[in-house]
Protein backbone atom coordinates (compact mmCIF):
# COMPACT_ATOMS: atom_id res chain seq x y z
CA UNK A 1 0.00 0.00 0.00
CA UNK A 2 1.16 3.33 -1.12
CA UNK A 3 0.50 6.43 0.78
CA UNK A 4 -0.89 9.39 -1.25
CA UNK A 5 1.53 12.54 -2.92
CA UNK A 6 1.50 14.85 0.19
CA UNK A 7 0.63 17.68 -1.71
CA UNK A 8 -2.34 16.14 -2.96
CA UNK A 9 -3.52 15.45 0.51
CA UNK A 10 -6.56 17.81 2.78
CA UNK A 11 -4.78 17.72 6.00
CA UNK A 12 -8.05 19.84 7.22
CA UNK A 13 -10.20 16.95 6.05
CA UNK A 14 -7.66 14.02 7.60
CA UNK A 15 -7.48 15.86 11.53
CA UNK A 16 -11.60 16.17 11.45
CA UNK A 17 -11.64 12.78 10.54
CA UNK A 18 -9.23 11.62 12.74
CA UNK A 19 -10.45 13.85 15.87
CA UNK A 20 -14.37 12.60 14.83
CA UNK A 21 -13.39 9.41 13.49
CA UNK A 22 -11.71 8.23 16.61
CA UNK A 23 -14.31 9.72 19.23
CA UNK A 24 -16.93 8.01 17.00
CA UNK A 25 -14.93 4.64 17.03
CA UNK A 26 -14.75 4.90 20.63
CA UNK A 27 -17.70 5.49 21.92
CA UNK A 28 -19.57 2.87 18.86
CA UNK A 29 -17.35 0.37 20.11
CA UNK A 30 -16.74 1.06 23.76
CA UNK A 31 -13.07 0.22 22.85
CA UNK A 32 -10.84 3.22 23.55
CA UNK A 33 -7.87 2.24 22.20
CA UNK A 34 -9.73 1.75 18.90
CA UNK A 35 -10.66 5.45 18.98
CA UNK A 36 -6.51 6.38 19.81
CA UNK A 37 -5.76 4.32 16.69
CA UNK A 38 -8.12 6.25 14.36
CA UNK A 39 -6.72 9.58 15.88
CA UNK A 40 -2.98 8.66 15.78
CA UNK A 41 -3.00 6.82 12.13
CA UNK A 42 -5.14 9.97 10.85
CA UNK A 43 -2.78 12.64 12.64
CA UNK A 44 0.46 11.00 11.31
CA UNK A 45 -1.01 11.14 7.42
CA UNK A 46 -1.34 14.85 8.56
CA UNK A 47 1.84 15.15 10.13
CA UNK A 48 3.64 13.40 7.34
CA UNK A 49 1.78 15.77 4.66
CA UNK A 50 2.50 18.64 6.76
CA UNK A 51 6.43 17.65 6.79
CA UNK A 52 6.39 17.35 3.42
CA UNK A 53 4.70 20.68 2.50
CA UNK A 54 5.25 22.84 5.55
CA UNK A 55 8.69 21.90 6.86
CA UNK A 56 9.02 21.40 10.54
CA UNK A 57 7.87 24.29 12.19
CA UNK A 58 4.75 24.41 10.27
CA UNK A 59 4.48 20.79 10.96
CA UNK A 60 5.26 21.04 15.07
CA UNK A 61 3.02 23.57 15.45
CA UNK A 62 -0.02 21.85 13.66
CA UNK A 63 0.92 18.70 15.26
CA UNK A 64 0.31 20.34 18.89
CA UNK A 65 -2.42 21.84 17.91
CA UNK A 66 -4.44 18.47 16.99
CA UNK A 67 -2.86 16.94 20.10
CA UNK A 68 -4.02 19.84 22.12
CA UNK A 69 -7.45 19.47 20.63
CA UNK A 70 -7.95 16.23 21.62
CA UNK A 71 -6.26 16.96 24.87
CA UNK A 72 -8.89 19.92 25.00
CA UNK A 73 -11.93 18.30 24.63
CA UNK A 74 -12.10 16.52 27.20
CA UNK A 75 -12.37 19.08 29.84
CA UNK A 76 -14.66 21.28 27.32
CA UNK A 77 -16.89 18.15 26.93
CA UNK A 78 -17.51 18.46 31.01
CA UNK A 79 -18.61 22.15 30.17
CA UNK A 80 -20.78 21.80 26.59
CA UNK A 81 -21.27 17.91 26.03
CA UNK A 82 -19.02 15.46 24.15
CA UNK A 83 -20.34 15.71 20.39
CA UNK A 84 -20.67 19.72 20.91
CA UNK A 85 -16.92 19.72 22.64
CA UNK A 86 -15.73 17.57 19.49
CA UNK A 87 -17.08 19.65 17.41
CA UNK A 88 -15.76 22.67 17.95
CA UNK A 89 -12.00 21.34 19.10
CA UNK A 90 -12.37 19.52 15.07
CA UNK A 91 -13.36 22.46 13.90
CA UNK A 92 -11.11 24.69 14.84
CA UNK A 93 -8.36 22.57 14.06
CA UNK A 94 -9.62 21.96 10.77
CA UNK A 95 -9.56 25.57 10.23
CA UNK A 96 -6.03 26.15 11.51
CA UNK A 97 -4.84 23.47 9.50
CA UNK A 98 -6.61 24.62 6.48
CA UNK A 99 -5.26 28.26 6.72
CA UNK A 100 -1.26 27.06 7.77
CA UNK A 101 -1.34 24.47 5.12
CA UNK A 102 -3.86 23.81 2.97
CA UNK A 103 -5.40 26.73 1.45
CA UNK A 104 -1.38 27.02 -0.21
CA UNK A 105 -1.94 24.12 -2.21
CA UNK A 106 -5.17 25.14 -4.33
Amino acid sequence: MTLPDPFDVRTAAVSAVGLIGGYTAARVTGKRPLGGLVLAAAGGLAARTWIARDGAGPAAALTAGYIAAFGLSHPLAKAIGAWPAVLTVTAAHAAAAHVVSDAYRR
